[in-house]
């Protein structure tokens, strides 16, 4: 396994379009995504995404341990020293692999729907687990006006906390997130000129929340928050812009380039400017967990005998849906078809099944490199036609799904 390379044989160009057609007409619809792995140079694997623990700095020890697998993306990871697929979803058809991001190219109106490709050209969203051993910086996603400084878009995100991925709490299952009511930018800006003094202090401007399995946080651009140790599905939009504000977590030095990679090089040591970049009536609501707190809620229109439908990321950033996610289980024995408004990409959590053609299957451990039955993108195609779903196991089958902007009429608002 040394020497395995995750776009070894990779299908690209002109043959890309044959393949793609072949494996939507063999799988009505559905495509097999392989695992994309991500490491992260600043943060310690939490070692709960089912991946071999030989296989953690496969990437090298210098890039940093994978803790996070990304599903459905053709976003690329922004990170230093990256390879260039970084963070890109391959899908994979009788033995062979191409790129998610050139199917879309290829067939937008089909894979993503009309509407979605027509406005973004791409499939702008993309969730990931997100396993750290401990708590991360004090840190915001730019805004879409923010970010579009530096030629980037935005990042508005949201958590789900997967009991099944979750088995131990790991270091410090706890999510400070904003600032106390009260906080002033000046608090903050003091903050970072103490940023070589040791830990600068900007967690005495926030307050912890507990992190509760089952449950999950609609987080907006330009709000702090430092994630804590529990494995998290995060829906977000398809952008990797972030600021750090913290300057030790754990006793590890947080460099400043991590604070302002994202802003531009004229400003990165304008305090006023960093600080501006922080929503502030957000970051200082007096009701922060109202406002940003999500408790699953049950579809009762796609819930059935056998089979519970729950909304787990919902609500809207600024008015706008922007994403959206929805946890499935079926008992033992039942099946259902799902029908939806829209294209979504599904990976599997518990349990073995089938889902139209192809296989689904809970690995109990990955190797890198290796192809599992656990992941697909469900085409829009496929989505609004209606796609059976069977549990063949003895134990429920569970599936996280995530969606794109702008897919339902029924969305709940947050705080439901």
């Amino acid at each position: 396994m040394s020497n395995v390379k995750l776009d070894e044989g990779l299908i690209q160009g002109d043959s890309v379009r044959a393949l793609l057609d072949s494996a939507m007409n063999a799988g009505d619809g559905l495509l097999r995504l392989t695992p994309t792995w991500v490491p992260r140079s600043f943060l310690h694997p939490g070692r709960r995404i089912k991946l071999h623990p030989g296989d953690y700095y496969r990437f090298g020890a210098d890039r940093g341990g994978i803790d996070e697998r990304w599903f459905g993306s053709t976003t690329e990871a922004a990170n230093e020293g990256r390879v260039w697929h970084e963070g890109l979803s391959f899908c994979l058809h009788d033995g062979k692999k191409f790129l998610l991001k050139d199917a879309i190219a290829e067939r937008g109106a089909d894979i993503v729907g009309k509407k979605i490709f027509d406005q973004y050209d791409r499939w702008p969203v993309y969730s990931k687990f997100f396993d750290n051993m401990g708590p991360i910086p004090h840190h915001m996603h730019q805004s879409f006006e923010d970010a579009k400084l530096v030629g980037q878009e935005g990042k508005p995100e949201s958590y789900y906390f997967p009991p099944q991925l979750n088995n131990v709490d790991n270091n410090f299952a706890y999510t400070f997130m904003g600032l106390e009511p009260g906080t002033q930018p000046e608090d903050v800006r003091r903050c970072l000129e103490n940023w070589n003094a040791g830990d600068n202090g900007i967690l005495d401007l926030s307050r912890a929340y507990r992190l509760k399995r089952g449950t999950g946080w609609l987080i907006p651009p330009g709000v702090l928050h430092a994630p804590g140790s529990l494995c998290t599905y995060e829906p977000q939009w398809g952008s990797d812009v972030f600021g750090m504000y913290q300057s030790i977590v754990e006793g590890r030095y947080v460099p400043w380039s991590l604070l302002v990679k994202d802003m531009p090089e004229e400003k990165h040591q304008d305090l006023d400017f960093i600080v501006g970049q922080l929503d502030w009536d957000k970051n200082v609501d007096t009701h922060f967990k109202n406002s940003n707190y999500l408790e699953p809620v049950r579809d009762e229109d796609r819930s059935g005998d056998g089979f519970e439908d729950l909304w787990i990321v919902y609500g809207t950033v600024d008015g706008r849906q922007l994403f959206s996610a929805k946890e499935l289980t079926i008992q033992p024995g039942a099946k259902c078809t799902l029908k939806d408004p829209g294209a979504s990409s599904w990976i599997t959590v518990q349990g073995r099944g089938r889902m139209g053609k192809l296989d689904l299957q809970t690995p109990a451990m990955i190797r890198f490199g290796e192809n599992t039955s656990d992941e697909v993108f469900i085409s829009h195609t496929a989505a609004t036609g209606g796609v059976e779903i069977e549990n063949l196991g003895t134990e429920p089958l569970v599936g996280l799904r995530y969606f794109g902007p702008d897919t339902h009429g029924n969305l709940p608002k947050a705080g439901s």
